[in-house]
C-alpha cells in the first residue's frame, strides 16, 4: 500500500508548521493533538501530509455521515493507490426506548379491548 500523496498543491501558510508539529508529537507518542482550522483552510490535506510522512494505516473518524463521505472521497484522491474505505453506523438509527413505548401502546390497547 503506498501512502504517497498525489497532488498539485504542496503544503502553504502555516500547514508545514502544523505538519512538522504533529508528526513530532506522533514520534514522541503524544496520545491527543488537535488541528484547529476554519472551514476550508486545509486540514484534510495537512492530515493527509501527516499520514503521509508517518507512513501508517490510519483510521479519520467524522462527526457526520456527510463529513465522511467527504472526507473518504478527498483522501481517495490524495492516495490513489491506498485502500481507502468508507463506513457508517446506523446504530444511532436504533433507538430501543421507541420500541419499547410501541409494546405499551399495543399492551394498552389490548387491554382496553377486553
Amino acid at each position: 500500500m503506498s501512502l504517497t500523496i498525489k497532488s498539485a498543491y504542496t503544503p502553504a501558510g502555516d500547514q508545514p508548521k502544523a505538519i512538522e508539529s504533529l508528526v513530532q508529537g506522533l514520534s514522541e507518542g503524544q496520545r491527543d493533538q488537535t488541528l484547529l482550522g476554519v472551514t476550508g483552510s486545509g486540514k484534510t490535506f495537512t492530515i493527509a501530509n501527516v499520514i503521509e510522512k508517518v507512513g501508517k494505516p490510519t483510521l479519520v473518524i467524522a462527526h457526520n455521515k456527510t463529513l465522511a463521505a467527504q472526507l473518504a472521497s478527498e483522501y481517495r484522491d490524495f492516495f490513489p493507490d491506498a485502500a481507502v474505505h468508507y463506513f457508517v453506523s446506523y446504530y444511532d438509527y436504533y433507538q430501543p426506548e421507541a420500541e419499547r413505548r410501541m409494546r405499551e401502546f399495543q399492551l394498552a390497547m389490548a387491554a382496553s379491548n377486553l
